[in-house]
Order: structure tokens, then sequence, then C-alpha cells
């Protein structure tokens, strides 16, 4: 797996939703002797950890949207080079701080098209039809007729934006009968159930979206270039305030600082500046900090650093601290956002 995984990543360099391999090394003092590693960039939390967060109710349209456009931006750059992921779940899609998008890890089985050099490939409650027909027949020493494709990456990626959506694991109900017989009329049984928090939002867009990707037959099923082309792509999400927790950018945001009265009063407004400055500056270099005095984003602090370590640092350690008399709330937020001036009036 290691000669495999460290050919495609050199392959696949350079494309920011695919993570960076900057070399290799040997690691002298293993257990088993001396073993060939590879060094990649560090990267955030995984799509798995964010599901366990949001179980039972799923993850914000944005997210969701995020990772689908992310990811599939991925499998198009690598698809059209000629590979195969071939293990797409969500615990190989990471967050990246520093540049604020999804990347796609682990490429330890994966393969050029038409040379597929293993017969079982796929997580199981992520594995694609075709695949799990192979490694059946593999199992009972046979040959399958039909090649795995890289179609098998869109069935994957399908399954994990339904879990997103619902907030539920789905090997169960993709193992079932009745998922074999109507899918179909499964994801619209999720789609519609109550319990789901996006209903307030027209999620059909997402829904014809998955339903291209989870197509049985593979010949049927949206290619990742295809996909991107969705008018799910096309709708403006603002992103919840607990993404804003749980995925962690170069800039933060305080909540709960500072009164109307204190942004009236020039100077007290330019000492509470100083003050926070000089309290966030603890934690690394400050780029920049700003407060808008009018909306949108009326009395938020906004204090950019100059990387996503600092950040996590200060959100640690700010979140709960006491402020004049006030319990601080340290989110974070999109630099993207902040670069542009973008403020999202209110958050739910």
């Amino acid at each position: 797996g290691f000669r495999k995984e460290r050919a495609a990543l050199e392959q696949l360099r350079g494309h920011r939703n695919i993570v960076t391999l900057y070399g290799v090394f040997t690691n002298h003092y293993s257990a088993n002797g001396p073993s060939r590693c590879l060094l990649l960039e560090l990267l955030d939390i995984s799509v798995s950890e964010l599901l366990l967060h949001s179980s039972n109710q799923g993850c914000s349209m944005w997210m969701i949207q995020h990772c689908a456009r992310d990811v599939l931006e991925a499998l198009a750059f690598l698809h059209h080079k000629g590979y195969v992921h071939a293990d797409l779940k969500p615990r190989n899609i990471l967050w990246s701080a520093e540049e604020e998008c999804f990347k796609l890890i682990d490429f330890g089985l994966s393969f050029k098209e038409g040379n597929q050099d293993v017969k079982y490939i796929q997580t199981d409650g992520y594995r694609a039809p075709e695949a799990e027909l192979q490694n059946c027949l593999a199992q009972a020493g046979l040959q399958s007729e039909t090649e795995c494709t890289s179609a098998v990456d869109l069935w994957s990626l399908g399954i994990v934006l339904l879990e997103m959506f619902s907030g539920m694991k789905l090997k169960h109900t993709v193992q079932s009968q009745e998922w074999k017989t109507n899918s179909s009329a499964i994801i619209d049984h999720i789609f519609a159930s109550e319990g789901v928090v996006n209903s307030a939002i027209p999620a059909y867009h997402l829904r014809d979206l998955i339903k291209s990707m989870l197509h049985c037959d593979q010949g049927k099923r949206a290619s990742a270039e295809k996909a991107l082309c969705s008018p799910f792509f096309s709708i403006p999400f603002a992103p919840h305030i607990e993404d804003l927790v749980m995925l962690p950018t170069p800039v933060l945001r305080l909540l709960n600082i500072l009164s109307d009265a204190s942004l009236q009063c020039e100077e007290e407004y330019e000492d509470i500046l100083e003050d926070i400055r000089e309290e966030c500056q603890k934690y690394g270099p400050v780029i920049s900090l700003l407060i808008p005095k009018e909306n949108p984003g009326k009395g938020q602090v906004f204090v950019e650093y100059a990387n996503a370590g600092d950040s996590k640092a200060a959100q640690k350690m700010l979140t709960g601290k006491i402020f004049d008399g006030k319990f601080v709330v340290a989110t974070f937020y999109p630099l993207s956002a902040y670069k542009r001036g973008y403020l999202y009036q209110n958050l739910l």
C-alpha cells in the first residue's frame, strides 16, 4: 500500500482538495523494524467526527454543500488523471483549517482505472454494488465480469452526503433488502422525515444530487464533473454557529463583549480595542482586528491570526472568559468571508 499511495499522491500533487505529500522518511524505531512513512500535511477534524457531533439531527446545508463541492472537485481531478480513490468514507475527508476546505486523504487502495490490483476495495457501508459483487466473487475464487470504475467513488460520496443530511449511520440501511429493491423511496423518506433539522430549506436539489450518485447501475451514475453542475451548488447557504465552532480557521469571532454604549463612546471603544488586542496577542501575532459599529456584525469582534494553530489556542482559552462582566463566546469565522468584508448577519 505504501508504494501505491506514494505514487498516487505524487501524481495528484497540487490540488487544493487532496492532501499534500511533503516527503518520505524511514522510521528506524518501529517495533517491526524500519518502516517507510509518508510525511503529509497536518489536517484537522474529519467528517466522521463532525457526524458524531451532529448525530440524529444532521449537518447544516452550508456544511454539506461545502463538503460535497470540495470532494467532487477532488474526484473530478482524480478521475481526470485516471485514478479511482476506492476508499471514500467520512474518516477519509478532513478539514484543512489553513485553507478552509475539505481534503481527501488515504490513497492506500487507489488504483489506475483499468488496472485494479486488489479485489477488495472500499469500506463496508460505503461500497458500491459492483464492488460488493466483485468482493463476493473474489471470495468464491471467481472473476467478476464488470470492472470497477471511478463510479465507485461517487456511490461512496452519495452515502456520505446522505449520512451528513440525516445524521444517521446508514450501513444497515444500504445493506437491507428494501434498499436493494427501492433505494429511491428510502432516500425520499429520509428527506421527508420530520426529525431532519434542514426541513425549513428546500432540500430537493440535494436529494436529486444524492440520487444521481446512488444509481445501482454504474453506467447511469453521475460523474463528478456532472454532479458539480447541480443546482444545489448555486444556493447561498450561511454557516450555523455550530459549524463555526467545529471548523477551525485563522479568524476568531468573539461575541457578547461589547455593549451598544461602549460602541458609541469613542474613548471607551479605543480602550476596549486595546484590551482585546493585548489579550488576543497572548496566543500569537494578530494580523488584523475588526469591530464593526454598524450591522451586520455590530459589536462582534473579529480577530485574524497568522495561522489556525494560534486561533485554535485562543478559541480554547477565550471561551467562557469573563470580559467586562460578561462571558465571552468565541467561534471561528471563514477567512474568505472576512477578507471580502462579508459578515453574516445572524447565525442560527
